[in-house]
């Protein structure tokens, strides 16, 4: 019988003396549920049934009360009636599979306007609900949540029917009206916003309502039709190379740019295509883009690889921006003071300090270690953080 090593074991990575500890950013208690993985069965199973989870790489506090999850290695969405809160909760719906023992892209048959190939980002839009099908390259809305198994959504973004799945439409360059690995989502203010990721892109559009539906607005290009890295010229304060997570922070607009190791801050919705960010969070100016601010070792003003962000606050205007800092297996939390270009910042999980990285802290999984958390989001004061690495969803209140 091999013996179950603790992680409490093993010394976390770090340079000593070199960053604090910081504020808990989440209960020291734990998450008070996890999906996908118990504590007597550490390794987990990632056979598809009803409660184990596959790479999960997004997830969906509703406002309505329920949960959805993108399971990214099985090709589906799970969807709880209502937030679990014991381990394991078998989902209630299934998109993507004919049944929940079930996988494979598209369920291993034509596309169509309730399957999926890589799901990715998931957010509420309005009563309803918004998923990246990355590979299939578009975006799927339903109006409502879904009410049963495999139900169509209403409306598709990136294609011109439920049947076309090429990365813009086929064609060398994009347009508004076509993505390429469409990796995350957010509403903000009644406006969708896509991080188009392969087009190194976030686009915008004001008020979806019909399949097909060319965007509004774009940032990452001064027009819709370049997809180049970093607008094609160096790093600065408009291009991307990975754009991935998108939230409203404080009426500021923060955007991943994980490929650049940065989050990327604009004062408010921008308005023009193109727009430069005013600020930039995880690097000490908008020209840099090593992952840990080129140091082996994090801190406080460094990530590697942030792929989610999301913001928690009691009034609409969120005040503490979250950062899933994904390579660095680690939530780092902003207050609203940092508010200048490699601010710092104060909370933290996942890790013991802020100079230590390592997947579950160079160990085997508990409750309150991460291995590369994708997906984020925040409903009143719980956090549901896609731990993809670990095939599981913690569901986790903010440290009070």
């Amino acid at each position: 019988m091999v013996q179950q090593i603790r992680s409490s074991s093993f010394q976390a990575l770090k340079a000593p003396g070199t960053e604090t500890a910081g504020q808990p950013l989440l209960a020291v208690a734990g998450p008070f549920a996890i999906l996908g993985w118990s504590a007597d069965d550490f390794a987990g199973s990632i056979s598809p049934s009803a409660h184990s989870l596959f790479g999960p790489r997004g997830v969906c506090l509703h406002p309505n009360g329920s949960l959805w999850v993108s399971d990214t290695g099985h090709h589906r969405v799970l969807g709880w009636h209502s937030s679990p809160s014991k381990d394991n909760a078998p989902a209630d719906i299934l998109i993507g599979q004919v049944d929940f023992t079930k996988e494979g892209r598209n369920g291993k048959a034509a596309p169509g306007p309730a399957s999926l190939n890589v799901p990715t980002g998931i957010c509420a839009w309005g009563d309803g609900l918004a998923v990246a099908d990355a590979w299939n390259h578009r975006i799927r809305i339903w109006r409502t949540t879904p009410s049963a198994s495999n139900q169509p959504a209403d409306i598709i973004l990136g294609q011109s029917g439920s049947g076309g799945v090429l990365a813009n439409r086929g064609d060398d360059r994009p347009t508004a009206a076509t993505l390429n690995w469409p990796y995350g989502v957010a509403e903000i203010d009644g406006r969708l916003l896509v991080a188009d990721t392969g087009n190194r892109r976030v686009l915008i559009w004001n008020d979806p309502q019909a399949t097909g539906q060319p965007a509004d607005l774009v940032l990452g290009h001064a027009t819709f039709e370049n997809r180049d890295e970093n607008a094609g010229g160096d790093v600065g304060a408009v291009g991307m190379r990975w754009p991935h997570g998108i939230a409203e922070w404080n009426g500021k607009l923060a955007i991943s740019d994980a490929g650049n190791n940065r989050v990327m801050i604009w004062p408010s919705m921008p308005e023009t295509n193109g727009a430069p960010c005013e600020t930039v969070l995880g690097q000490s100016n908008d020209a840099a883009c090593d992952h840990n601010g080129a140091s082996y070792y994090p801190a406080s003003t460094t990530v590697n690889m942030p792929y989610a962000i999301s913001a928690f606050g009691e009034s609409k205007n969120k005040e503490r921006l979250i950062v899933a800092d994904t390579a660095n297996s680690r939530l780092i939390g902003f207050s609203p003071s940092a508010n200048e270009t490699g601010a710092g910042a104060e909370f933290l999980s996942g890790q013991p300090d802020f100079a230590s990285k390592g997947d579950n802290r160079w160990g085997l999984p508990e409750r309150d270690t991460m291995c590369w958390p994708y997906g984020l989001s925040v409903r009143d004061n719980v956090v549901a953080i896609a731990d993809s690495g670990n095939n599981r969803v913690l569901l986790w209140e903010v440290a009070r």
